[in-house]
């Protein structure tokens, strides 16, 4: 056992960071070590005990997260995004694992719980599945999976519960089995109800492109496998997409609309004015920016007015995401320009004549 486990050491190598919670518990330094190194065995780290975090791979640092959290035998083990900031490979390896450990009872724990924005990676792991909604956050609906382990992506009912979440997510599920619901008058998209999904232009012409090319509909599955993404990858896309009025969905396919075949066809200039269109018509942000600028005599404002609206219904780091992808975009249709000195932001001329 290497020496920087003792009481005052200075450095952290495995046994000594995943016993870190038992330290925390007041277990005595023996037990912590016995239960540390019985921890590494449990997750296959085997020779790397006395390794320092940068000697780990991302994958090996994932799994001493699994030991930190598994050696203290919580009732419930709470996992954030475990997956997301690791490659496709390893990351189907440590679901694999996980898994393991749970179906063969090997990880001391009563439950554990998830979060994850890919739908198949839930579908994949979980007995349940709670699907929440954003601004504000509820559940939004409860799902039993109910397949046995180990679960085949490509079998009818894998690929069943995988339309019915995204249907969910997107509000279709709500809509096919309430078609009264459609009568209840729906509340304005707003910036802060109707956000901006975080997509490029050029990302946004580019699943155009693709509906062009594969006859102007497909399937989000179809697409997402002939790419190698996963529909996760796409949805932001699909969503900006849906907003901006280019395309429709329907069920689990998606369809170009004339005005995304016209984006698609114009030219450089053409479709910048398009674009401009599209997004200070139907992207709420947008078109609260255009409209702040043109209240002012200058026609120009700082940042600060609109993160500070948009800061009334999501965290600081959102709403700083949500700017940012409003400013690329309108300053991509030349809307208005953002200058970083003074972080304000400008209306074009002509803008207005957008709105």
């Amino acid at each position: 056992m290497p020496p920087s486990c003792e009481e005052g050491g200075r450095t952290r190598r495995g046994p000594c960071r995943i016993g870190l919670g038992l330290k925390a518990q007041g277990v005595a330094g023996e037990e912590r070590r016995e239960r540390a190194l019985k921890a590494i065995d449990l997750i296959d780290l085997g020779g790397f005990e006395s390794a320092y975090p940068k000697e780990l791979s991302g994958g090996m640092r994932q799994r001493v997260g699994f030991a930190r959290g598994i050696v203290v035998e919580p009732d419930a083990l709470l996992m954030d995004e475990p997956f997301s900031a690791l490659d496709v490979l390893t990351a189907e390896n440590l679901r694999n694992e996980l898994v393991g450990l749970w179906e063969g009872h090997e990880a001391p724990v009563k439950s554990i719980l998830i979060v994850t924005h890919n739908i198949e990676e839930a579908v994949l792991l979980a007995d349940r599945i709670l699907v929440l909604s954003s601004n504000p956050g509820r559940i939004q609906a409860e799902l039993k999976v109910g397949l046995p382990r180990p679960r085949d992506r490509n079998s009818p009912r894998f690929e069943s519960i995988v339309d019915t979440v995204y249907d969910i997510l997107t509000g279709r599920e709500e809509a096919a089995a309430a078609p009264a619901a459609a009568a209840v008058a729906r509340p304005a998209p707003t910036p802060t109800n109707a956000p901006l999904p975080d997509v490029s232009v050029g990302g946004l012409a580019g699943l155009l492109e693709i509906l062009v090319a594969r006859g102007g509909q497909d399937g989000l599955a179809e697409i997402a496998d002939e790419l190698s993404f996963e529909i996760d990858d796409l949805l932001p896309l699909v969503d900006t997409a849906v907003m901006l009025q280019l395309a429709h969905v329907d069920g689990v396919g998606i369809a170009i609309t004339d005005a995304g075949r016209e984006f698609v066809a114009a030219d450089i200039l053409t479709s910048k004015q398009l674009f401009a269109r599209h997004v200070a018509k139907h992207a709420p942000l947008v078109r609260a920016i255009i409209q702040g600028l043109t209240a002012t005599d200058g026609h120009t404002l700082r940042e600060g007015f609109f993160l500070d609206q948009l800061r009334r219904g999501c965290s600081a780091e959102e709403a700083r995401n949500q700017l940012e992808t409003a400013i690329d975009g309108g300053r991509y249709a030349e809307l208005y320009d953002y200058g970083r000195d003074g972080a304000r932001l400008t209306l074009e001329p002509g803008a207005q004549k957008y709105l």
